[in-house]
């Protein structure tokens, strides 16, 4: 089982791993999408870790604290409250699955055209292999 899955899993609750895949598509959906996500996490200071998910090198972890210092906490809140865990359980998931969507989704080190996560949940799961 690879990261994702395994967190797509744990984020999903009693949904399973489809719940997980819905509230994180939600998440980057409601932030403007890839673009919005990746420029959102840069202006709050995880610039490089970003480029390195984006470009074809290895991609640099970040932390649960991290991404709460970068997101809004309502939104870590409700995907901690889809899934039925604390917040900072949530960021710690979202700190781990982060870097792969976003390397999964820039396959050719740079930000597509048109948006992954805008293309519905069936071709989102496609594109993570999940």
């Amino acid at each position: 089982m690879g990261i994702l899955d395994e967190v797509t899993a744990k984020l999903g609750g009693q949904q399973g791993q489809d719940g997980g895949v819905a509230s994180l598509q939600k998440l980057f959906t409601s932030n403007g999408g890839l673009q919005g996500m990746t420029s959102k996490l840069t202006s709050n200071g995880l610039g490089k870790q970003v480029q390195s998910w984006v470009s074809t090198g290895q991609n640099q972890p970040v932390t649960g604290q991290q991404m709460q210092q970068a997101m809004e906490p309502g939104q870590i809140h409700a995907v901690a409250s889809q899934a039925g865990i604390s917040d900072d359980e949530a960021s710690e998931h979202l700190a781990k699955a982060m870097p792969e969507m976003v390397n999964q989704a820039t396959p050719q080190g740079q930000i597509p055209q048109q948006d992954p996560f805008a293309k519905g949940l069936d071709s989102l799961k496609r594109m993570l292999k999940i």
